[in-house]
């Protein structure tokens, strides 16, 4: 899934700690041979593959629940979260790579593979139709989250539950460590003074964001996060931490509320249980905090 995963758990046998995080990881390659973008015989890239197509195409329980999550929250956002970007994500890889805006006739182009509507699910079957020809599914967003969940019930069935899993900057916490009453996590890095240090257990917490990532073209700045409606990335430079009671929802949240941004993003939460996120803008001013709930 094109990121690096990490596990750190507290346990007094060292060798069956081993053990355990080896049938861990284990599952996070299962899942990267489903979800990932980057390996081109993945389940992700045949699904892509075969748009276009007439026909349903039949997907594992696992994809299943990860698309559906997904189009769940794409229809929630209005599209502020949406996993058919990956022509979108392509574009901007060059753009960023040659350090020049995409061709505007280009950007049409893949404008029009574009858009949750395009995919369809049939949630009696578990398939999936892509309508449009040569449509890309880009999970980013999403498969860190379910997986860094799934590798936590891995070790929960071996009787590890002291743990933190950490999956390329999404973390997933456990029971606390021995003797401590919760993990000691830093939000968001520390890039406010304001931002807590909290100390938690069986929660997950999610940053999305371009602070540190962000690209100078036309005089503009661009984030590596791209804006489903405009093709390109984000230009409000910003920065949202979301905890949540999985991880899968807090990284879906987390890239949902960095588009919608603060003012939305805090009005779209309202409705959500068990939720609470940290927004950081860049203001001329400097440096603005929200919170919400």
């Amino acid at each position: 899934m094109g990121a690096d995963f990490t596990l750190l758990i507290d346990h007094p046998n060292k060798n069956f700690a081993k053990k355990a995080a080896s049938k861990a990881f284990k599952e996070a390659h299962r899942l990267d041979q489903i979800f990932s973008d980057y390996i081109s015989d993945s389940e992700l890239s045949r699904l892509s593959i075969n748009s276009g197509s007439s026909g349903f195409y039949p997907l594992s329980e696992d994809l299943f629940q990860v698309l559906a999550a997904s189009q769940k929250l794409a229809i929630e956002t209005k599209g502020a979260f949406d996993i058919t970007i990956g022509p979108f994500s392509r574009l901007w890889r060059i753009a960023r790579f040659r350090k020049t805006l995409p061709n505007s006739n280009v950007l049409l182009n893949a404008h029009k593979r574009v858009g949750h509507e395009k995919l369809i699910l049939d949630y009696e079957k578990k398939e999936a139709q892509l309508l449009e020809n040569a449509m890309v599914l880009d999970l980013g967003g999403i498969a860190k989250g379910y997986a860094a969940d799934q590798m936590l019930k891995t070790l929960k069935r071996f009787g590890v539950s002291r743990v933190l899993i950490d999956a390329g900057g999404d973390i997933l916490l456990g029971d606390a460590p021995s003797d401590k009453s919760g993990w000691r996590i830093e939000i968001g890095g520390r890039k406010h003074p304001d931002l807590p240090i909290l100390i938690v257990s069986n929660i997950a917490i999610a940053t999305s964001g371009d602070f540190e990532q962000s690209v100078t073209l036309n005089d503009q700045k661009f984030s590596h996060l791209i804006n489903p409606f405009t093709g390109i990335g984000l230009t409000n430079l910003s920065q949202v931490t979301v905890l949540a009671p999985s991880a899968m929802v807090a990284d879906s949240l987390a890239s949902a509320c960095l588009v919608l941004g603060s003012n939305k993003g805090m009005k779209y939460l309202q409705s959500k249980q068990q939720i609470q996120a940290f927004f950081l803008e860049k203001k001329e001013s400097g440096t603005e905090l929200f919170r919400s709930n």
